[in-house]
């Protein structure tokens, strides 16, 4: 019995896992894992897949069953991490973008992060003003497909790429004329270049947006990036605070807090509040890791940090990993024969395909065109024109490894905070589902091309569960925006009535036992044989003496008697 128990003790230790990782280029890389295997092990192998040395870059990411995101810790094992059942499914994404994406040492690192930046474009997350967008859809074309061919490519070819989250037949004529006309004899490594460094200069570069809502309970979308902490409102950036501004970040429940010191000793506190306490605590965590990642000059400085100011309450963390300069230094010094690199070319996917069959946002009848999109916009208001957005401050990039390029455009560009001519929204990463007649065409279509409907499917992809339906537009995060009031207020108030109780017994029982120390150490200094004054005072009072004759001495005896007694039985073994 005992040695059946053994044997599945040991089979269950040695137990192996499933794994599959989606790639960039939606490839996947499949391996199989030890039960104890951490998240360094399985990032190794995915990067030596890939050949790639500049990987500091790069990180897993994963879905929970609640269809929240993580990123997978490298020091932590793998299966602890995963709440859902083997086999697991990630997806391998860029974490920390590269300050100067195109300065990049090697071809294989850009290219990863190019085809990052194409998805970005492609859900919405990456937003600009139409003329930036031609620009950047036609910078793919150049690179996937090459130089214009009449014979290859006939009128209208743009129509059968989708770069964006929907875009009109003027647009694609714009995409055409620059491909024709002022990309010819551009290679692709050329143009993954110049796509980088076009993207870059953008206001959204690097955003990885986490829905909230500011204190007056406006949507908003905050995000981390190269450059510093940033608020998008509507089609403005409404905050901006460069990382060496930033002071602290905490979070309590569905409450965020930045503490940031400005210009001639300016504090100030924003707040705001997440849909879910975990996706408070995700936001948490990943302004943690990018402000030790782009602010510290090295990892040695890098110190736990702890979400309240309290050592007994909250969450304690710590990023593990070299830091941006570390990694530029580390970049540098990379001495060897340039990786081979397959690239993907033109190939439908599920999550950032380049070809779609789908109707063009123009193919849809105006009026019914307008009604898709509030449909999609519901319980997420565009503020462009609202009077109660958060008043836009101008800032500047003046971070030491920022490029030159980009901090005299922001420069130039000082007071000017309008990041598109629409309102960021990356629910909006789908074409206008069409009504009646074109819904069972476009569905086929979509299934034959892999496009997905909204970041919810991209989720669901990356966590490699079916979809439930195509109205969603950030999951747990866009039901909770659209709850009813009523409903938000009275559980809000059920919420902080139990933070309270819960609070004030942490409180209580740490005061306790704060007490009870203090009370031992008072006892042991009032029986040792120091001569301080005021302990000489307490032994002269008759409670004192009343407390050592008749529990201090009769325990003391007790305990020396039993001392005795164990003794006596080691000596007589």
């Amino acid at each position: 019995m005992l040695s059946r128990f053994m044997s599945g003790s040991i089979r269950n230790l040695e137990r192996e896992y499933s794994c599959t990782v989606r790639l960039l280029d939606d490839t996947e890389y499949t391996c199989t894992i030890q039960r104890d295997a951490k998240g360094q092990y399985l990032f190794d192998l995915i990067c030596h897949h890939l050949n790639l040395l500049e990987k500091d870059y790069f990180g897993i990411r994963y879905v929970d069953p609640d269809k929240q995101r993580h990123w997978l810790e490298f020091t932590k094992s793998i299966a602890k991490q995963m709440k859902a059942e083997p086999p697991f499914t990630m997806c391998l994404r860029v974490k920390f973008y590269p300050p100067d994406p195109a300065g990049l040492k090697e071809e294989i690192t850009r290219y990863l992060v190019f085809l990052q930046i194409k998805r970005d474009l492609y859900h919405g997350r990456l937003l600009c003003k139409t003329s930036d967008a031609a620009i950047l859809a036609a910078y793919i074309l150049q690179a996937e497909i090459g130089d214009y061919d009449p014979g290859k490519h006939p009128e209208g070819y743009c129509s059968k790429f989708q770069f964006f989250p929907k875009h009109s037949e003027k647009l694609e004529r714009r995409i055409a004329d620059i491909h024709k006309t002022e990309l010819i004899g551009q290679t692709p490594e050329t143009s993954e270049r110049n796509f980088l460094q076009k993207a870059q200069m953008l206001e959204t570069y690097g955003v990885d947006p986490h829905p909230c809502k500011d204190v007056s309970g406006n949507p908003a979308f905050l995000a981390f990036t190269p450059f510093g902490f940033v608020v998008l409102q509507g089609n403005k950036r409404v905050h901006f605070l460069k990382w060496n501004e930033v002071t602290k970040l905490k979070f309590e429940g569905k409450t965020f807090h930045i503490y940031a010191n400005q210009k001639e000793d300016k504090k100030i506190i924003l707040t705001y509040f997440a849909p879910t306490p975990e996706a408070c605590k995700h936001l948490w965590k990943c302004g943690v890791e990018n402000q030790a990642f782009y602010k510290l000059d090295k990892s040695s400085q890098v110190r736990t940090v702890s979400s309240s100011n309290l050592f007994f309450k909250g969450s304690r963390f710590r990023y593990s990993g070299r830091v941006a300069k570390e990694v530029m230094e580390q970049s540098a010094k990379i001495k060897r024969e340039p990786p081979e690199i397959h690239r993907a070319g033109l190939v439908p996917s599920r999550s950032c395909p380049s070809i779609t069959h789908g109707p063009r946002l123009s193919s849809v009848p105006r009026t019914r065109r307008r009604a898709v999109h509030i449909s999609i916009m519901e319980g997420l208001e565009s503020l462009r024109d609202s009077a109660h957005s958060t008043p836009v401050r101008s800032v500047s990039h003046g971070e030491s490894f920022i490029p030159r390029s980009r901090s005299q455009a922001t420069d130039a560009s000082e007071g000017m905070a309008v990041i598109s001519d629409e309102a960021y929204s990356p629910s909006d990463s789908v074409l206008p589902t069409p009504v009646a007649e074109h819904s069972m065409e476009l569905s086929v279509s979509r299934q034959i091309n892999g496009a997905p409907c909204s970041i919810e499917e991209e989720k669901e992809s990356e966590a490699g569960t079916p979809t439930h339906g195509e109205g969603g537009d950030f999951g747990v995060d866009g039901r909770s925006a659209q709850e009813g009031a009523g409903g938000d207020s009275a559980l809000s108030e059920v919420e902080q009535v139990n933070k309270f109780v819960l609070s004030v017994l942490r409180l209580l029982l740490v005061t306790i036992g704060l007490l009870f120390v203090l009370l031992l150490l008072l006892i042991i200094l009032t029986e040792s044989d120091l001569d301080i004054a005021f302990l000489s005072d307490i032994r002269q009072t008759p409670e004192f003496e009343q407390f050592h004759y008749e529990y201090f001495c009769p325990l003391r005896r007790w305990f020396a008697c039993k001392l005795r007694w164990v003794g006596g039985l080691l000596i007589n073994k």
